[in-house]
């Protein structure tokens, strides 16, 4: 099988926002005996084998996947399904292996809002950095600082290094530049319990007008509520595959179901 790489995006100015994934697969090396023992290490010497044990592994295998402007989906499954995975190879934080991904229009990818910050950086030096992470220009960014600053409510630690940030600041700030950057796909993974919680209403506030803005909405969540009450489609992933895709009601009711099955085969 010859290796595709694709990952093609494209400015909205001249089309309708649109993510398609064409049989996107998706490889991850996993390492073994990183540090052995020296009882082992000497039994891998004589045996004249490696000391470190590579092997390959597929997350996601020929998914295929299209969503267009005006969707608002719904992504569920058990803790390490591949929820967070998916949305990170729609964004394009990872690759695919083998396979195409198509995004047209500017995303916002609210996942692990932090990843990107360099706390050795200050809070206004990051809001430019995170900013054009995110696609927009330097110049947009610093025209929009103080407003980012004044909703993460850190308006005075602007010019202090973010490692001197508690974790609570943090997440405000890397909450606030990222739904202050213009974007058409919204991509979101359990963000409604972002920051303090005195600051969690302000932020729930915000995503829900981000909502109402954005051309497409991906939410990868736990609360099958307000997956139910927010999304028009809904797409059940679980161990890289996608199983269901369709209605919010019946995608989630056989998700649920799943879950009850498994706890009873379990006692």
């Amino acid at each position: 099988m010859s290796t595709i790489i694709s990952s093609v995006s494209e400015s909205a100015e001249a089309t309708t926002a649109s993510v398609a994934l064409e049989d996107v697969s998706l490889r991850f090396r996993r390492y073994g005996d990183v540090q052995p023992s020296f009882r082992r290490a000497l039994l891998h010497t004589i045996m004249r084998r490696s000391h470190s044990q590579v092997s390959d592994f597929w997350l996601f295998e020929n998914v295929n996947l299209r969503i267009g402007s005006g969707e608002r989906i719904g992504v569920v499954g058990r803790n390490g399904a591949g929820k967070t995975t998916l949305l990170k190879v729609i964004s394009g934080i990872y690759p695919p292996t083998h396979g195409q991904r198509r995004v047209r229009g500017l995303v916002a990818p609210l996942i692990e809002l932090t990843a990107g910050m360099n706390i050795e950086l200050s809070g206004m030096e990051n809001i430019i950095l995170m900013g054009t992470m995110f696609g927009a220009h330097p110049k947009e960014m610093k025209a929009r600082a103080a407003e980012i600053l004044d909703f993460a409510e850190l308006r005075e630690f602007a010019d202090t290094p973010v490692k001197y940030y508690s974790t609570g600041m943090r997440m405000r700030l890397a909450f606030s530049i990222a739904t202050g950057t213009p974007s058409e796909i919204l991509l979101m993974d359990e963000v409604f319990s972002a920051g303090d919680a005195s600051f969690i209403p302000k932020a729930a506030e915000r995503m829900k007008g981000l909502m109402d803005e954005s051309h497409i909405v991906i939410f990868a969540s736990h609360n099958i509520r307000l997956v139910r009450d927010l999304m028009s489609r809904v797409i059940w992933v679980d161990k890289g595959r996608l199983i269901r895709d369709g209605d919010p009601n019946t995608v989630c009711d056989e998700y649920l179901a799943s879950l009850g099955a498994k706890k009873k085969k379990q006692a």
